[in-house]
């Protein structure tokens, strides 16, 4: 029987953990091939063109969901993001699995395609820490913070459509347990 990539989306609110965790499930699962996605917003100071982001003008994304060139976009925070069509359709065509790194609202559309997924939420453990942490990364003003938390009310909400929840309490137990989801799951390829 020939071997079938599995597509795996980890979902979470800004500040909960993700970028990290996502980072040490790539270096122990190295056969794991990452989808950058493309997004309008401006690179933050030291993210790089093709591997934090493909930054893209607002045209250029529009005219690529007019032609379908998108398995799932999103405007989020006021900026658009999006996961190449084509780029999933090589990887799971050549047997590799995907890990997306996607919001709750791009999460929904592939599980609506019924494209058969893993699906992994990152909560944080309350929402005061989820503010401590947007707070003290430095990157956002006041106003994005307040929109980011709003945003990250309705995106918890949305967790008991997920196959599994991560509390990112404490990052060594939260890797552990991340891992061993990525674990059992490729195993089952």
């Amino acid at each position: 029987m020939e071997k079938k990539g599995k597509l795996f989306v980890i979902s979470a609110p800004s500040g909960a953990g993700k970028t990290t965790l996502i980072g040490h499930v790539l270096k122990q699962f190295p056969q794991l091939s990452y989808s950058v996605s493309h997004t309008t917003r401006k690179p933050r100071k030291g993210e790089i063109h093709g591997q934090d982001y493909f930054f893209i003008e607002e045209d250029e994304f529009q005219a690529r969901i007019t032609r379908d060139q998108w398995v799932e976009w999103a405007m989020v925070h006021g900026n658009f993001y999006g996961t190449s069509k084509e780029f999933v359709a090589e990887k799971l065509l050549e047997g590799d699995s995907i890990l997306l790194d996607i919001d709750v609202q791009g999460a929904k559309q592939i599980m609506d395609a019924g494209l058969g997924l893993v699906s992994i939420f990152i909560l944080p453990p309350s929402i005061e820490t989820l503010q401590q942490r947007l707070e003290n990364r430095g990157t956002d003003s006041a106003a994005v913070i307040l929109q980011r938390m709003e945003n990250a009310k309705g995106e918890i909400d949305q967790q008991s459509a997920y196959d599994h929840v991560v509390v990112n309490d404490d990052i060594i137990r939260a890797i552990a347990e991340l891992c061993l989801i990525f674990k059992k799951e490729m195993g089952r390829i």
